[in-house]
């Protein structure tokens, strides 16, 4: 079932976090599907340079400057995009920060409060200004980016995890407050996605994706009427099993794990 039956000749796609990754790789896959694009990140000079390399229609897209972690940054930025290109048919949450943080040492409190800001927050305060107008429309498919780490807690990782399992949770929620108006939500669980959040982590990264092939993965879910995949379907298997294993058992297959990273530097 296509989650968007009735939709014109040109679609609009709001998409956080486009400068890199993830979000930057759904964008030409929206764009190659012949939607518009509205474009957010911190970093509008990478966006700009980025579209202008791939040679994308200047009439198809915007690019709005916004940090997720300013409630009120991104709220304007989805005023301006509601103003200018119209009200999206897509909004894709996908903004986010991976941080590894020892709970002993102080500053990573710090730390752990900037990544929940962003991983979470950042979600609500990205849907938030759309909800209404879609819900007055009657149609609108709403994108929450979590991930497979949300599943269960792993050591060295506890901002990331918490923030993705209330991730999670809170998409879950706003699926069931939407029940019924024609605005959907699906949860996108990633597995290893090979981007700069990834490329320092010091351990196995079984069935790790592109972003390229995570994009395309994700379009056809997007376009389904799911409403939580994770992918690859091979870590969906993974994220099962984590999610039945005893504690005891997790607790030693985690025991000489190699920790993330901590303090790194922040992407969108």
């Amino acid at each position: 079932m296509n989650a968007f039956p009735e939709l014109g000749p040109a679609p609009l796609a709001f998409i956080t976090g486009a400068s890199s990754g993830i979000g930057q790789a759904l964008a030409l896959r929206c764009y190659q599907a012949g939607w518009s694009l509205a474009m957010v990140a911190r970093r509008g000079a990478s966006m700009a340079q980025w579209a202008a390399e791939q040679g994308l229609d200047a009439s198809r897209y915007a690019i709005y400057e916004a940090d997720v972690a300013d409630t009120e940054s991104i709220i304007a930025a989805a005023q301006s995009c509601m103003q200018q290109q119209g009200l999206p048919d897509l909004v894709v949450a996908n903004a986010g920060v991976s941080w590894g943080v020892d709970t002993a040492r102080r500053e990573d409190l710090d730390v752990m409060q900037q990544v929940l800001q962003v991983n979470v927050l950042g979600v609500a305060a990205t849907f938030h200004p759309f909800i209404e107008p879609m819900r007055k429309r009657g149609s609108g498919r709403m994108v929450g980016v979590a991930s497979v780490a949300g599943l269960r807690g792993l050591p060295g990782h506890a901002a990331y995890c918490s923030s993705k399992a209330a991730a999670i949770a809170y998409c879950e929620s706003l699926r069931g407050e939407l029940r019924g108006t024609g605005v959907s939500v699906l949860t996108l669980l990633p597995g290893y996605v090979d981007t700069q959040l990834t490329k320092s982590n010091q351990y196995a990264m079984p069935f790790l994706l592109s972003p390229e092939a995570f994009a395309e993965k994700a379009w056809h879910l997007i376009q389904s009427s799911r409403s939580y995949a994770i992918v690859p379907w091979q870590m969906a298997w993974v994220g099962r099993l984590m999610k039945i294993i005893p504690n005891a058992l997790l607790d030693l297959a985690l025991e000489n794990r190699t920790r993330k990273n901590r303090h790194l530097e922040t992407l969108d």
